[in-house]
């Protein structure tokens, strides 16, 4: 994957995530303003991340869901299922992890928190 695919996801994931949830453009967190936050749905908690790089389609990833409230993903920071950042988001929408799918770290920074 080159710097051009690395800016279409960074792009793609800040879109979704602004456009859904324009809250997120105006919150005061760790993260930076306009950062992806994620939702933890097992947890009921959002978490501030930041894109750090995109990652080969090799070994295990966590799928990251673009929502209408936002970013969201079943497993959070200490649940077994966490892949500490490793994401996948189904770009081509065929519900499978493959090659035509991005693939980046985004760690979650915690703390967790009930509100945006």
């Amino acid at each position: 994957m080159n710097k051009f695919s690395l800016i279409v996801v960074i792009v793609m994931v800040a879109a979704i995530t602004l456009v859904n949830n324009p809250a997120v453009a105006k919150k005061k967190g760790r993260g930076s303003e306009g950062a992806p936050v994620v939702y933890v749905t097992s947890q009921g908690l959002y978490y501030d991340s930041i894109v750090v790089t995109d990652l080969p389609m090799k070994g295990e990833f966590q799928q990251l869901v673009p929502t209408m409230n936002g970013l969201t993903t079943e497993y959070g920071p200490g649940e077994v299922g966490h892949l500490g950042g490793r994401w996948w988001i189904d770009v081509n929408s065929d519900g499978v992890m493959d090659s035509g799918d991005k693939f980046f770290l985004c760690p979650l920074l915690g703390p967790g928190r009930t509100t945006l």
